[in-house]
């Protein structure tokens, strides 16, 4: 069983609040997909990351997460691509972590 976690940030690069239907919709094709997803949106996680001669860069971030049996690598490559497209960055962070239950 995986863990797959979607982080998304909340703001654009030039700071202004991505749309509710843009989360709506992530929300809405991981419950199609995978019967299922928690989010986890009250209070906003911090991303930081330095860039090479740009000293840190920092998002709020919200973590979406479905848990799921098998991989599909393209269609997670594919839909990623979209996402990113949509949130408007050069790459949104998507992982999968080995899990079982208890």
């Amino acid at each position: 069983m995986y863990l797959v976690q979607i982080l998304l940030p909340l703001y654009d690069n030039e700071g202004a609040a991505f749309p509710a239907s843009h989360f709506r919709d992530v929300r809405d094709t991981l419950m199609a997909r995978f019967g299922g997803m928690t989010a986890y949106t009250r209070a906003p996680a911090e991303g930081l990351w330095r860039e090479e001669g740009e000293g840190t860069t920092r998002d709020d971030i919200v973590i979406y997460e479905v848990m799921t049996d098998a991989l599909e690598d393209e269609w997670w490559r594919r839909w990623r691509a979209g996402l990113e497209a949509r949130f408007s960055q050069d790459r949104i962070v998507i992982r999968a972590i080995s899990s079982r239950l208890l």
